[in-house]
């Protein structure tokens, strides 16, 4: 696949959501995200999300223009409505304010309503990271998985991330869906017309399958079976009880026609100076991470995601020729 500057990648995203009817922060946020996860090799979340959120702002299934803002604040927490608009503008104030809350309080809850999917989760936190504060990111989606022992999606893909920081170093990074497999990766394969793995989806009468197109309009498999499945009830919880957002049974699948989605997101900082102190913190994260290292073929959590970002920056970002060809054409 042929290599693409992040400059122009960034240029043709930020065009084409404008082109759709975004307005040129909103698309601008968008665009860095997408092109951040592109460069960290998650392509399920990165550029190829554009035509799709081009198509939902163009048929009013998400705001490109809207702005967000807090609706409910107490002290450590606070609630953003981002008004049916894209996440990333909402997901920006949400992390300025969680570290702003946290700087004071020593830890922070900031939730996110009334939103529009919101990515890879680490991009969101990784602001915290480079504040010195520990974060944790939920978002709940469309429905994906089955309540255990039953056959209708119930719960979202319901990605939880972590980001631990280091003195000197990278922070660590944990991302995960709660599924086998991101849902955006099945959305890549049945772009592709390949065939998926068996065990990483149940079609729609909750039969395992390998058609990717039968796994968007069926259901996900849960990582660890019923523990999977508990793990995902917990951030549907977390991100639509406590923010008045929708369930995953309430939201339609991003990829068929349906109504704006109510997405609920939830960021978490902690400040360890609050705590042990940051210094205790440091070291005892440094001690575990020794021995983790002292075993021969352990890489740490977020190192893949590091050296693919070092290589898009020095060479540039591979895409596929369809997917860069349609880009051109959305911001033409």
């Amino acid at each position: 696949m042929p290599r693409t500057s992040i400059n122009e990648l960034t240029g043709l995203a930020t065009h084409a959501l404008q082109n759709a009817g975004a307005s040129p922060a909103m698309a601008a946020a968008t665009a860095r995200a997408l092109v951040a996860a592109e460069m960290a090799g998650l392509g399920g979340h990165g550029l190829s999300r554009v035509p799709l959120y081009v198509q939902h702002v163009r048929e009013g299934r998400a705001s490109g223009v809207t702005e967000p803002r807090i609706v409910h604040e107490k002290g450590a927490a606070c609630l953003l409505d981002a008004q049916g608009g894209l996440a990333y503008l909402a997901m920006e104030l949400a992390t300025r304010e969680a570290i702003r809350r946290a700087a004071e309080f020593g830890v922070a809850f900031c939730g996110v309503t009334r939103s529009h999917h919101c990515g890879a989760m680490d991009y969101h936190l990784a602001p915290l990271a480079a504040a010195g504060m520990v974060g944790i990111g939920f978002t709940n989606s469309p429905a994906a998985i089955n309540a255990w022992g039953g056959r209708r999606p119930l719960f979202g893909t319901n990605p939880v991330a972590a980001v631990f920081p280091r003195k000197d170093e990278q922070p660590l990074i944990v991302d995960l869906s709660l599924t086998e497999v991101a849902r955006g990766k099945v959305m890549l394969y049945a772009r592709e017309g390949k065939p998926i793995p068996l065990g990483w989806a149940l079609d729609g009468d909750g039969r395992p399958t390998t058609d990717a197109k039968a796994a968007l309009t069926g259901s996900m498999a849960a990582i660890g079976g019923a523990k999977g499945v508990m793990l995902a009830l917990m951030v549907e919880l977390l991100c639509v009880a406590l923010t008045g957002a929708r369930f995953g049974l309430e939201n339609g699948s991003f990829f068929e026609p349906g109504a704006p989605a109510s997405i609920g997101h939830a960021i978490v900082a902690i400040d360890p100076a609050a705590l042990a102190g940051s210094d205790v913190y440091f070291e005892r994260v440094e001690t575990l991470i020794e021995a983790m290292l002292a075993d021969e073929g352990v890489r740490l959590p977020g190192d893949r995601r590091y050296e693919s970002a070092a290589d898009a920056r020095a060479n540039g970002v591979a895409i596929s020729d369809a997917l860069l060809k349609q880009l051109r054409e959305l911001a033409a």
